[in-house]
């Protein structure tokens, strides 16, 4: 049976035999951005032949098959650390808090893929799919013998197994285990980058961080005490370190792993530290994860809908339920976000195969509701989100906070990804490849193997989603002594003034693309537009971007190329037009590749020829009245303007644009909205134009 029905415009629901009742689009509360979605490019025409989709019942499941043309790209997959292009590959998409290789393992898999032809594909499942992009190819009724290529051993084994990518009978190949049926959600370009739109959309638009998440957070050592935590927030500002978000780990509760939500003894006031960390410009996010210990006051109400397994010797909250759901929020709002906590770290909601000791429920598990443990693996982290984000919306707060799993239709929840494995190039990657599936993603700084390294990971992290310092280990900061044991000894190293000068410029320069970065947000939050993506999603023809892994766009008309320790040269592709060098002006043509010079305090960051660029004041907060006098960066003619916001604390906002008028040398302001929002104010325009 096979039926296709058009459920939003540019949005169609192919239905595939009988789909389990359990999938994302059943599970997951969500609400479409219909009039957004109206928006974007009318497209009549379902963008894949409906004939040429198929669907079957196989003995290990049901089996998927859609066309793909011969030099078709496909992206996508959620959060994936090991490749950006998924072209000729075998993913299984299942949620690991440790990937070994390129298999599809991640902390955030998603079941939706995008390609160079501009459309989407979202399959509509919790199972962990196995997806062949383009690598399997099913027999047909004749061979016939002229087509392919010769290869031979001489040209490598690269070579040889790249033609089972290629050819016109190439398909995408989905497994659903032990399924019976699915549903798919075609979504239509025209391009690449609106097809990435209209999916987010259709989860309900991008989320729209405070304007405080978008600034540095630090997360303190894990036994810190309510004085230490203090002390840290006041040596911060006393060394003039940027920094809006002071994170406690584990120690902040009586019981971790598994959790009581209670303070320990070490933090006896609670309200009072909160009210004076605010004092200081901080706000506060709390770690935790969602295994409940029996101390825990709501473990009682809990036990009966919980899973059938424990971890860490705690209940696993069915986050299906509502009850559920209900309970575990109502206790965070009274314990936590009633005396002024901002938001948590939810650790530990993925999954863990491939380590000594693997953590979580087995997939074999079952739950009140009906899932099974496969079910609720894949689904544990966007629940978990949407659990934590109803204390917030039921507040009427906003907050920005970090979750180690998602899954599909996850981009108007406010949280980045992180994780525990920490290959800078990896982190680098995981940036380009989050956007394509409605994901946020933090290089997150934990420890370094020299300063060097610690001074390439900081640049990485200051243009990403979220800025963090993850002290959880170390008593001291990083740039005071990047090696663990001396760190936690108080002997600290001997060049760290030096080395904390270039890291407080880099929060400073954090800072100052606030406004920028707030407004690149309002957009996701308006169009579905990734803030952070790939370069090839704005340019699907331009075959030079497709497989680029290490450089990004942020909002329209930034491009960031970090490099990592090792590393004071690179060439770089730069993508049609041209692009001036952020800090110097140069002028770069568009196409092809340049060879630059990166000594360690110099990041790579690009701006699209004559646009204008408003940078704040270096501040120590987004509370700093600094963050809101601009200075506008003019490059080339500055002939393309740009229109930016100012938010209220209701979230009402105020649109500002900015032209600059070359005759009199000078940058105008027009604001529009009745927002009752701190307002921006030219304090001076630079223009950033020398000629390559």
């Amino acid at each position: 049976m096979q039926t296709i029905t058009q459920v939003l415009p540019g949005v169609w629901r192919l239905r595939l035999g009988n789909p389990e009742k359990f999938t994302a689009t059943s599970v997951f509360p969500y609400q479409p951005a219909e009039a957004a979605i109206r928006e974007l490019p009318k497209v009549a025409d379902c963008p894949l032949p409906v004939e040429l989709i198929s669907g079957e019942q196989a003995a290990r499941g049901f089996r998927v098959g859609l066309p793909l043309d011969d030099y078709e790209q496909v992206y996508g997959l959620g959060l994936q650390l090991y490749s950006v292009n998924q072209r000729g590959k075998k993913k299984t998409l299942r949620v690991n808090s440790d990937p070994a290789a390129d298999t599809g393992d991640s902390h955030a898999p998603v079941p939706f893929y995008v390609t160079t032809n501009g459309y989407g594909v979202l399959v509509d499942t919790l199972r962990y799919i196995t997806i062949y992009c383009g690598s399997a190819k099913r027999k047909t009724g004749t061979q016939d013998a002229s087509g392919g290529r010769a290869a031979t051993a001489a040209g490598g084994a690269e070579e040889l197994y790249e033609g089972q990518a290629r050819g016109g009978d190439a398909e995408v190949v989905v497994e659903i285990p032990g399924a019976q049926g699915v549903d798919l959600y075609v979504f239509a370009g025209p391009g690449m980058r609106e097809a990435v739109q209209r999916y987010n959309l259709f989860s309900g638009g991008g989320c729209m961080p405070p304007l405080w998440g978008l600034g540095v957070w630090y997360r303190c050592k894990s036994d810190f005490s309510e004085t230490d935590a203090l002390a840290m927030a006041e040596k911060l500002r006393g060394e003039r370190i940027p920094c809006d978000v002071l994170g406690l780990e584990p120690g902040w509760q009586s019981h971790a792993y598994s959790c009581s939500f209670v303070w320990s003894d070490k933090f006896p006031q609670p309200k009072q530290m909160i009210d004076s960390l605010s004092g200081m410009g901080h706000h506060l996010n709390l770690w935790t994860h969602a295994f409940t210990h029996p101390s825990s006051p709501i473990h009682k109400q809990l036990q009966a809908r919980s899973g059938d397994h424990l971890v860490w010797g705690g209940l696993v909250p069915d986050f299906a339920d509502p009850e559920a759901r209900r309970l575990f929020a109502e206790f965070h709002c009274k314990e936590h976000v009633e005396l002024g906590a901002s938001g948590y770290k939810m650790d530990e909601c993925d999954n863990s195969d491939f380590i000594r000791n693997p953590w979580s429920f087995p997939e074999i598990s079952s739950f009140p509701s009906g899932l099974d443990g496969e079910q609720m693996h894949a689904a544990f982290g966007r629940l978990y989100q949407q659990t934590i984000q109803s204390v917030f919306n039921n507040a009427g707060r906003r907050t920005y906070g970090q979750v180690r799993s998602s899954w599909s239709l996850a981009a108007p929840l406010p949280y980045a990804l992180y994780s525990d494995l920490y290959d800078h190039k990896s982190f680098i990657r995981g940036v380009v490849t989050s956007g394509f599936s409605g994901l946020l993603w933090c290089p997150e700084v934990r420890h370094a193997a020299s300063a060097e390294d610690l001074i390439r990971r900081i640049q990485s992290v200051v243009f990403s989603p979220l800025t963090q310092v993850n002290a959880w280990y170390i008593k001291n900061p990083p740039w005071e002594q990047w090696v663990r044991d001396e760190n936690n000894a108080d002997r600290l190293h001997e060049d760290r003034e030096r080395v904390t000068g270039i890291i407080r410029r880099m929060f400073e320069l954090r800072m100052q693309f606030i406004p920028y970065l707030h407004s690149a947000f309002a957009e996701y939050r308006r169009t579905g537009l990734p803030p952070f993506r790939a370069l090839v999603m704005d340019d699907p023809a331009d075959a030079s971007l497709w497989n680029i892994d290490d450089a990004y766009m942020m909002g329209d008309r930034v491009l960031v190329a970090p490099v990592v320790a090792g590393v004071t040269q690179r060439d770089l592709y730069l993508p049609n037009g041209a692009w001036r060098d952020f800090e110097t002006g140069e002028r770069f043509e568009g196409g092809q590749s340049h060879h630059f010079e990166v000594p360690l305090e110099k990041v790579l960051v690009f701006v699209k020829d004559d646009s204008i660029l408003p940078l704040a004041e270096p501040a120590q907060s987004t509370a700093d009245p600094a963050l809101r006098r601009l200075t506008v960066n003019v490059y080339g003619s500055g002939a393309q303007g740009i229109e930016f916001v100012e938010e209220d604390e209701r979230g009402e906002m105020n649109t500002v644009i900015l032209a600059w008028d070359a005759q009199s040398q000078s940058v105008s302001l027009t604001r529009s909205g009745e927002a009752n929002a701190a307002p921006y104010e030219v304090a001076r325009a630079r223009r950033v134009a020398r000629e390559g």
